[in-house]
């Protein structure tokens, strides 16, 4: 059982756009400090998002209170908008395994921007593709529905990686990596989630 606090990470993906800026005060103003931006582009998950733009009009937001911007990169070669994302104001940025054949040179690029690292990975991917960069991040994210989409079914099998995921974590000595869970995170699963060892919760649609 985890016995660290679960801190809620809001997804913009889930809001209102006619009113992004509204509902984001809204959050923070509650004692929200991590805002979560889902960034696709149509080729490593079938959907597109939002880019820098977005992410340059919530940073007077989230400055304000000294809240966290987090932007999950679902795309391909995030290497790219590493530099982009970083100057609109993105100070937490997580790639995925998946996408990255160079995985400590990313990760070192997001912490030379002066952002928190992080790296997630998909359902079908076992937590032993995270093994040699986990030292690395501050991040550990876990995909619990397919990505693309708002809305869909969690995945059960989630609870269990993500208790594996934090043995390996307490038995490697790196206790403080944060395990983010990410889709369809809601009343039914989030205590046996903080209880698997979960702590960071998207929320979004559920």
């Amino acid at each position: 059982m985890s016995t660290r606090s679960v801190e809620i990470a809001p997804s913009i993906l889930s809001a209102d756009f006619l009113r992004l800026g509204a509902q984001v005060s809204d959050a923070l103003d509650a004692g929200v400090r991590r805002i979560h931006v889902d960034v696709m582009d149509g080729h490593f998950v079938p959907n597109l998002s939002m880019g820098p733009l977005v992410v340059a009009a919530l940073r007077p937001l989230a400055e304000r209170v000294g809240a966290v911007l987090e932007v999950h990169l679902m795309i391909a070669e995030p290497d790219r908008y590493l530099d982009a994302f970083s100057h609109a104001g993105a100070t937490a940025m997580t790639v995925h395994v998946e996408a990255c054949p160079h995985l400590h040179r990313t990760v070192g690029a997001i912490r030379a921007l002066a952002a928190q690292p992080g790296v997630a990975i998909n359902p079908a991917t076992p937590i032993g593709a995270l093994e040699e960069i986990l030292p690395d991040v501050d991040v550990a994210l876990v995909v619990s529905v397919d990505p693309g989409f708002g809305g869909q079914a969690f995945i059960a099998g989630t609870v269990d990686k993500v208790a594996r995921l934090r043995a390996d974590l307490f038995r490697r000595g790196l206790e403080h990596v944060d395990i983010e869970v990410d889709g369809g995170v809601g009343p039914e699963n989030v205590r046996a989630l903080a209880d698997a060892g979960m702590t960071i919760a998207v929320a979004g649609t559920s």
